[in-house]
């Protein structure tokens, strides 16, 4: 019986310390995801600062005289 006890007390042990283990990996985690969503978010407005600024370019420069083929 005693036995069965120091058993069962080295399981939990082990469990509260997976538990921790993946609260610690999921905080660390989450947090990554909040670093990689602005990242996200600040390429898509280099993005689209980029394409504003082509279609502005494209919107200067002359219409052509033929339909572009050779």
């Amino acid at each position: 019986m005693e036995a069965d006890l120091i058993k069962l007390e080295g399981q939990l042990e082990q469990l509260v310390a997976l538990c921790t283990a993946l609260r610690e990996e999921n905080r660390n985690l989450r947090l990554r995801t909040a670093e990689l969503e602005v990242r996200n978010h600040a390429l898509a407005a280099k993005v689209r600062e980029a394409v504003t600024r082509v279609e502005a370019v494209l919107d200067r420069l002359p219409e052509s005289e033929t339909d572009g083929s050779a």
